[in-house]
Protein backbone atom coordinates (compact mmCIF):
# COMPACT_ATOMS: atom_id res chain seq x y z
CA UNK A 1 0.00 0.00 0.00
CA UNK A 2 1.18 3.35 -0.86
CA UNK A 3 2.32 5.93 1.91
CA UNK A 4 -0.60 8.66 1.86
CA UNK A 5 0.99 12.13 0.76
CA UNK A 6 0.19 14.82 2.51
CA UNK A 7 -1.06 17.40 -0.22
CA UNK A 8 0.08 21.26 0.40
CA UNK A 9 -2.56 23.76 0.93
CA UNK A 10 -3.47 26.19 -1.53
CA UNK A 11 -1.42 29.45 -1.39
CA UNK A 12 -4.19 32.03 0.17
CA UNK A 13 -5.18 34.72 -2.73
CA UNK A 14 -3.68 37.89 -3.12
CA UNK A 15 -2.27 40.32 -5.39
CA UNK A 16 0.66 39.16 -7.37
CA UNK A 17 3.68 41.80 -8.07
CA UNK A 18 7.24 42.19 -7.67
CA UNK A 19 9.32 42.98 -5.03
CA UNK A 20 12.91 43.91 -4.36
CA UNK A 21 15.17 43.24 -1.49
CA UNK A 22 18.39 45.19 -0.79
CA UNK A 23 19.90 41.18 0.40
CA UNK A 24 22.65 41.67 3.12
CA UNK A 25 25.84 40.28 3.39
CA UNK A 26 26.00 36.76 4.46
CA UNK A 27 22.24 35.79 3.58
CA UNK A 28 22.01 33.11 0.36
CA UNK A 29 18.83 34.52 -2.36
CA UNK A 30 17.12 31.25 -1.40
CA UNK A 31 17.03 32.68 2.25
CA UNK A 32 15.82 35.70 0.86
CA UNK A 33 13.09 33.36 -0.73
CA UNK A 34 12.45 31.86 2.60
CA UNK A 35 11.69 34.89 4.31
CA UNK A 36 9.15 36.15 1.77
CA UNK A 37 7.43 33.13 1.99
CA UNK A 38 6.82 34.26 5.90
CA UNK A 39 5.71 37.30 5.19
CA UNK A 40 3.28 36.33 2.44
CA UNK A 41 1.87 33.51 4.05
CA UNK A 42 2.34 31.55 0.47
CA UNK A 43 4.82 29.31 -1.22
CA UNK A 44 4.99 30.81 -4.85
CA UNK A 45 7.85 33.27 -4.22
CA UNK A 46 10.89 33.23 -6.75
CA UNK A 47 13.60 35.65 -7.45
CA UNK A 48 15.30 36.45 -10.55
CA UNK A 49 18.94 35.33 -10.82
CA UNK A 50 20.88 34.21 -7.92
CA UNK A 51 23.10 36.55 -5.84
CA UNK A 52 26.05 35.23 -3.80
CA UNK A 53 25.89 35.54 -0.23
CA UNK A 54 28.78 37.83 0.11
CA UNK A 55 27.14 40.35 -2.59
CA UNK A 56 24.63 42.74 -1.63
CA UNK A 57 21.78 44.68 -3.04
CA UNK A 58 19.24 43.84 -5.83
CA UNK A 59 17.18 40.81 -5.58
CA UNK A 60 14.15 40.88 -7.20
CA UNK A 61 11.36 38.82 -6.11
CA UNK A 62 8.56 37.21 -8.23
CA UNK A 63 5.22 36.97 -5.76
CA UNK A 64 2.46 34.79 -6.54
CA UNK A 65 1.24 34.39 -10.71
CA UNK A 66 3.91 36.89 -11.24
CA UNK A 67 6.85 33.55 -10.87
CA UNK A 68 5.08 33.24 -14.87
CA UNK A 69 7.05 36.24 -15.90
CA UNK A 70 10.80 35.28 -14.60
CA UNK A 71 11.76 33.99 -18.60
CA UNK A 72 10.49 37.63 -19.50
CA UNK A 73 12.25 39.82 -16.76
CA UNK A 74 15.53 37.89 -15.99
CA UNK A 75 17.75 38.43 -19.30
CA UNK A 76 17.51 42.07 -18.52
CA UNK A 77 21.39 43.83 -18.02
CA UNK A 78 22.70 43.86 -14.62
CA UNK A 79 24.88 46.60 -13.12
CA UNK A 80 27.03 46.07 -10.07
CA UNK A 81 30.03 48.24 -8.16
CA UNK A 82 32.16 45.68 -6.49
CA UNK A 83 36.32 45.98 -5.42
CA UNK A 84 38.34 44.06 -7.09
CA UNK A 85 41.86 43.27 -4.15
CA UNK A 86 44.69 42.33 -6.53
CA UNK A 87 47.79 40.23 -5.48
CA UNK A 88 45.87 37.57 -3.88
CA UNK A 89 44.36 34.67 -5.58
CA UNK A 90 41.56 32.61 -3.94
CA UNK A 91 39.75 28.91 -4.44
CA UNK A 92 36.41 30.94 -4.87
CA UNK A 93 37.73 34.12 -6.85
CA UNK A 94 36.03 35.73 -3.64
CA UNK A 95 37.33 36.97 -0.18
CA UNK A 96 35.48 33.46 1.15
CA UNK A 97 37.77 31.03 -0.35
CA UNK A 98 41.12 30.05 0.63
CA UNK A 99 44.01 31.38 -0.74
CA UNK A 100 45.84 29.96 -3.46
CA UNK A 101 48.48 32.02 -4.68
CA UNK A 102 49.93 35.24 -2.95
CA UNK A 103 51.77 37.93 -5.20
CA UNK A 104 55.47 38.76 -4.23
CA UNK A 105 56.19 42.00 -5.71
CA UNK A 106 55.11 45.48 -6.84
CA UNK A 107 51.47 45.93 -8.50
CA UNK A 108 51.04 47.16 -11.89
CA UNK A 109 50.19 50.93 -12.36
CA UNK A 110 46.48 52.32 -12.76
CA UNK A 111 46.99 52.84 -16.57
CA UNK A 112 48.18 48.66 -16.95
CA UNK A 113 44.72 48.05 -14.45
CA UNK A 114 42.36 50.23 -16.48
CA UNK A 115 44.25 48.98 -19.93
CA UNK A 116 43.39 45.20 -18.33
CA UNK A 117 39.97 46.33 -17.35
CA UNK A 118 38.75 47.45 -20.62
CA UNK A 119 39.82 45.03 -22.32
CA UNK A 120 37.05 42.57 -21.31
CA UNK A 121 34.58 45.45 -22.87
CA UNK A 122 32.22 43.28 -24.90
CA UNK A 123 31.39 39.44 -25.48
CA UNK A 124 33.68 37.19 -23.93
CA UNK A 125 34.24 33.79 -23.28
CA UNK A 126 33.99 33.23 -19.27
CA UNK A 127 34.83 30.01 -17.54
CA UNK A 128 31.77 29.43 -14.16
CA UNK A 129 33.99 28.89 -11.08
CA UNK A 130 33.57 25.70 -9.53
CA UNK A 131 32.08 27.15 -6.60
CA UNK A 132 29.21 28.19 -8.19
CA UNK A 133 25.64 26.78 -9.23
CA UNK A 134 25.98 25.89 -12.80
CA UNK A 135 25.10 22.31 -12.96
CA UNK A 136 27.27 19.36 -14.17
CA UNK A 137 25.77 16.20 -14.73
CA UNK A 138 23.00 17.20 -12.65
CA UNK A 139 25.07 17.94 -10.13
CA UNK A 140 25.72 21.43 -8.79
CA UNK A 141 29.74 22.76 -8.97
CA UNK A 142 30.18 23.86 -5.69
CA UNK A 143 29.26 20.18 -4.25
CA UNK A 144 31.68 18.78 -6.06
CA UNK A 145 34.16 21.55 -5.30
CA UNK A 146 33.61 21.09 -1.43
CA UNK A 147 34.35 17.30 -2.03
CA UNK A 148 37.67 18.50 -3.39
CA UNK A 149 36.47 17.72 -6.73
CA UNK A 150 37.57 19.79 -10.28
CA UNK A 151 35.86 19.18 -13.03
CA UNK A 152 36.00 20.29 -16.73
CA UNK A 153 33.31 23.22 -17.66
CA UNK A 154 32.20 24.79 -20.60
CA UNK A 155 33.43 27.76 -21.63
CA UNK A 156 30.24 30.22 -21.71
CA UNK A 157 29.66 33.52 -24.14
CA UNK A 158 29.09 36.76 -21.65
CA UNK A 159 29.02 40.54 -22.12
CA UNK A 160 30.06 43.43 -21.06
CA UNK A 161 28.63 45.86 -21.99
CA UNK A 162 30.75 48.63 -19.62
CA UNK A 163 33.17 48.59 -17.20
CA UNK A 164 35.50 51.52 -15.17
CA UNK A 165 37.32 52.18 -12.93
CA UNK A 166 36.06 55.05 -10.66
CA UNK A 167 39.17 54.45 -8.20
CA UNK A 168 42.69 52.58 -7.80
CA UNK A 169 44.15 52.36 -4.38
CA UNK A 170 46.43 49.73 -4.38
CA UNK A 171 45.80 46.87 -3.74
CA UNK A 172 41.89 47.74 -4.60
CA UNK A 173 40.45 48.70 -7.52
CA UNK A 174 36.80 50.14 -7.22
CA UNK A 175 34.67 48.86 -10.35
CA UNK A 176 31.31 49.85 -11.81
CA UNK A 177 30.28 46.81 -14.55
CA UNK A 178 27.52 46.96 -16.66
CA UNK A 179 26.89 43.46 -18.05
CA UNK A 180 24.44 40.64 -19.93
CA UNK A 181 22.97 37.93 -17.22
CA UNK A 182 25.09 35.05 -16.24
CA UNK A 183 27.70 37.02 -15.61
CA UNK A 184 30.31 36.53 -12.76
CA UNK A 185 32.01 39.16 -11.69
CA UNK A 186 34.23 36.73 -9.25
CA UNK A 187 35.23 35.21 -12.48
CA UNK A 188 36.05 38.61 -14.22
CA UNK A 189 38.21 39.52 -10.97
CA UNK A 190 40.04 36.39 -11.43
CA UNK A 191 40.80 36.96 -15.36
CA UNK A 192 41.79 40.34 -14.52
CA UNK A 193 44.61 39.35 -11.90
CA UNK A 194 45.86 36.60 -14.49
CA UNK A 195 46.24 39.22 -17.35
CA UNK A 196 47.62 41.60 -14.94
CA UNK A 197 50.27 38.53 -13.98
CA UNK A 198 49.67 39.31 -10.08
CA UNK A 199 46.51 37.45 -9.43
CA UNK A 200 43.54 38.98 -7.47
CA UNK A 201 40.07 38.12 -6.41
CA UNK A 202 36.77 40.01 -5.34
CA UNK A 203 36.29 41.22 -2.18
CA UNK A 204 33.07 43.15 -2.34
CA UNK A 205 29.87 43.25 -4.65
CA UNK A 206 26.95 45.43 -4.99
CA UNK A 207 24.29 44.98 -7.21
CA UNK A 208 22.33 47.80 -8.59
CA UNK A 209 20.32 46.79 -11.19
CA UNK A 210 18.61 43.93 -12.38
CA UNK A 211 16.45 44.74 -15.51
CA UNK A 212 14.17 47.00 -14.72
CA UNK A 213 14.59 46.84 -10.75
CA UNK A 214 16.86 49.18 -9.12
CA UNK A 215 18.22 49.96 -5.87
CA UNK A 216 16.24 52.85 -5.36
CA UNK A 217 13.31 50.42 -5.18
CA UNK A 218 15.18 47.85 -2.61
CA UNK A 219 14.38 47.73 0.85
CA UNK A 220 15.97 45.59 3.52
CA UNK A 221 14.57 41.91 4.30
CA UNK A 222 14.29 43.85 7.83
CA UNK A 223 12.02 46.73 6.37
CA UNK A 224 10.01 44.25 4.13
CA UNK A 225 8.97 42.62 7.43
CA UNK A 226 7.81 45.25 9.27
CA UNK A 227 5.45 46.32 6.33
CA UNK A 228 4.57 42.89 6.24
CA UNK A 229 3.58 42.75 10.40
CA UNK A 230 1.64 46.32 9.45
CA UNK A 231 -0.26 44.48 6.61
CA UNK A 232 1.02 47.04 4.42
CA UNK A 233 3.03 44.17 1.65
CA UNK A 234 0.88 43.74 -0.94
CA UNK A 235 0.53 47.27 -1.81
CA UNK A 236 4.09 47.98 -2.11
CA UNK A 237 4.15 45.00 -4.66
CA UNK A 238 5.20 46.19 -8.44
CA UNK A 239 2.56 45.48 -10.79
CA UNK A 240 3.05 42.66 -13.22
CA UNK A 241 3.04 45.22 -16.17
CA UNK A 242 4.74 48.41 -14.63
CA UNK A 243 7.87 45.87 -14.28
CA UNK A 244 7.57 44.10 -18.25
CA UNK A 245 7.60 47.80 -19.57
CA UNK A 246 5.63 46.46 -22.23
CA UNK A 247 3.19 48.59 -24.32
CA UNK A 248 0.05 47.81 -23.12
CA UNK A 249 -3.31 46.48 -24.97
CA UNK A 250 -6.36 46.92 -23.39
CA UNK A 251 -8.75 44.16 -23.89
CA UNK A 252 -12.64 44.30 -23.73
CA UNK A 253 -14.53 40.96 -21.91
CA UNK A 254 -15.07 39.60 -25.08
CA UNK A 255 -11.32 39.23 -25.79
CA UNK A 256 -10.46 38.68 -22.56
CA UNK A 257 -12.42 35.45 -22.68
CA UNK A 258 -10.70 34.68 -25.75
CA UNK A 259 -7.26 35.31 -24.50
CA UNK A 260 -7.74 33.43 -21.48
CA UNK A 261 -8.52 30.05 -23.59
CA UNK A 262 -5.67 30.73 -25.65
CA UNK A 263 -6.77 32.32 -28.62
CA UNK A 264 -5.34 34.99 -30.76
CA UNK A 265 -6.77 37.98 -31.33
CA UNK A 266 -6.50 40.14 -34.47
CA UNK A 267 -4.15 43.29 -33.53
CA UNK A 268 -6.62 45.83 -35.57
CA UNK A 269 -9.20 44.99 -33.12
CA UNK A 270 -6.46 46.21 -30.34
CA UNK A 271 -6.68 49.49 -28.31
CA UNK A 272 -3.20 50.25 -26.30
CA UNK A 273 -0.35 52.82 -25.77
CA UNK A 274 1.22 51.72 -29.37
CA UNK A 275 -1.91 53.92 -30.36
CA UNK A 276 0.63 57.06 -29.30
CA UNK A 277 3.89 55.68 -30.24
CA UNK A 278 4.91 53.25 -32.85
CA UNK A 279 2.82 50.30 -34.15
CA UNK A 280 4.21 47.22 -32.84
CA UNK A 281 6.15 45.05 -35.68
CA UNK A 282 6.10 41.29 -35.91
CA UNK A 283 7.54 39.55 -32.80
CA UNK A 284 6.92 42.63 -30.49
CA UNK A 285 5.67 41.82 -26.95
CA UNK A 286 2.76 43.42 -25.45
CA UNK A 287 0.67 43.00 -21.97
CA UNK A 288 -2.50 42.58 -22.48
CA UNK A 289 -4.95 43.96 -19.59
CA UNK A 290 -7.89 42.68 -18.69
CA UNK A 291 -11.10 45.27 -18.67
CA UNK A 292 -10.16 45.94 -15.10
CA UNK A 293 -6.60 46.83 -15.55
CA UNK A 294 -4.73 43.64 -14.27
CA UNK A 295 -2.40 42.05 -16.05
CA UNK A 296 -3.75 38.62 -18.39
CA UNK A 297 -1.13 37.79 -20.54
CA UNK A 298 1.95 38.78 -22.37
CA UNK A 299 1.46 38.87 -26.18
CA UNK A 300 3.34 38.60 -29.05
CA UNK A 301 2.73 40.23 -32.94
CA UNK A 302 2.67 37.89 -35.47
CA UNK A 303 3.15 38.07 -39.18
CA UNK A 304 -0.10 37.13 -39.46
CA UNK A 305 -1.43 40.20 -37.96
CA UNK A 306 -2.89 38.28 -34.94
CA UNK A 307 -1.90 39.03 -31.47
CA UNK A 308 -1.53 35.05 -29.71
CA UNK A 309 -0.56 34.75 -26.23
CA UNK A 310 2.80 33.24 -25.34
CA UNK A 311 2.17 33.39 -21.55
CA UNK A 312 -1.27 33.49 -18.92
CA UNK A 313 -1.75 34.60 -15.55
CA UNK A 314 -5.74 34.52 -14.35
CA UNK A 315 -5.92 31.93 -12.25
CA UNK A 316 -2.20 32.10 -11.54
Amino acid sequence: MGRNRRRRRPDPPGPMGFLVVDKPVGMTSHDVVDEARRWFGIRKVGHLGTLDPLATGVLPLAIRGATKLVPFLAAGQKAYVGTIRLGVSTDTFDAEGKVTHEHQGPLPDEPAVKEALESFVGEIQQLPPMYSSVKKDGVPLYRLARKGEEVERELRPVTIHEISMPEYAPPDVSIDVHCSPGTYVRTLAADLGENLGCGAHLSGLQRTRSGPFTLEQARTPEAWAELADAGELEAALIPPDVALELPRVRLTAVQARKVGHGAAIPAAEATGDFETGPPPRPGDQLAALLPSGELLAVMELRPDRWLHPLRLLEGS
